[in-house]
């Protein structure tokens, strides 16, 4: 089943059984229900409690609904209204509007826990060999070019840079207008662009995707799903978790993905403990480091 097809039919199976609810259930229970009809962002980027604050009714409240709606709790509840919300685009400012009057510990474990599990998909048997496969055709690709805009920018930019110390073949990100595409027009069969982007999807990144494809040259896609237009003829597709309550989704998976990648790279690489070394003795020559004053005894 398409991921789109999926989220539709989940949308679906909730309206009903919401509506049923505030038919049948007691009182409480059926305000409650009416009121997430009309608050599905608020699910979505809730936890129990502020939930519970947001509609004016208890924990139990929403624990109870979760169940009468044949879920285990409240958390595949709210997964659920998540994968039928990205159907359609969310906006920054409604995930922001989300966070307004929540109580900080409240959000701060939200964030954490979601950081948690976002680590934990990255770093699950399935992606670590995603990943792995990439490193090979990577260490040998006569250029890898990493495109990301906004607040993508800075995970290509980390990859670049970083991955330019060790290797020659990273070519640095470009920071001024039309750049992308200069450089992109001169890649070709033997390159990899790395493409990193996520809903709102940058249109200068789908760009250089196509373009990319025009040349020949692989994309490995770095987003939030397969159904992403970056993820549209990709040679290799990295599908990041980015989960958590913040506005912005979390690009913490995003970074992670770019240390694996170049710690794959670092370990199968015969010249990168050489061209790291010879960085560091230039950099440091010209004054660009400063070490710590030592300690005193």
């Amino acid at each position: 089943m398409g991921r789109s097809n999926m989220q539709q039919k989940t949308l679906i199976k909730l309206r009903p059984n919401l509506t049923r609810l505030s038919q049948t259930a007691p009182p409480t229970l059926a305000a409650f229900a009416i009121w997430v009809l009309d608050h599905y962002d608020e699910v979505a980027f809730s936890s129990i409690r502020s939930l519970a604050d947001k509609a004016n009714v208890n924990a139990n409240t929403v624990t109870r609904l979760s169940k009468e709606l044949g879920y285990d709790g409240y958390d595949a509840f709210r997964a659920d209204v998540q994968l039928a919300l990205r159907a359609r685009t969310i906006g920054y400012a409604a995930r922001a509007e989300a966070l307004r009057n929540r109580d900080g510990g409240d959000v701060y474990s939200e964030m954490i826990a979601a950081n948690r599990a976002n680590a934990e998909a990255v770093f699950s048997p399935e992606m670590l060999r995603l990943i792995e496969q990439c490193v090979p055709t990577l260490l040998v690709a006569r250029r890898i070019y990493a495109v990301g805009v906004r607040s993508c920018y800075s995970i290509a930019h980390y990859l670049s840079y970083v991955g330019g110390m060790a290797f020659n073949n990273f070519v640095s990100v470009p920071a001024q207008p039309g750049s992308i595409l200069d450089q992109l027009s001169r890649a070709g069969p033997e390159d990899i662009v790395i493409a990193i982007s996520f809903e709102h999807y940058s249109t200068e990144v789908i760009r250089a995707t196509q373009i990319a494809r025009d040349v020949g040259a692989r994309v490995l896609s770095i987003t939030d799903s397969h159904a992403s237009p970056i993820a549209a003829g990709a040679w290799r597709v990295v599908p990041l978790p980015m989960e958590g309550p913040q506005f912005m989704p979390s690009i913490n998976a995003a970074l992670i993905v770019a240390e694996l990648l170049l710690a794959g790279m670092m370990a199968r690489s015969a010249d990168a403990v050489a061209n790291i070394k010879s960085f560091e003795d230039r950099i440091e020559k010209f004054g660009g480091y400063q070490r710590g004053a030592p300690v005193s005894g």
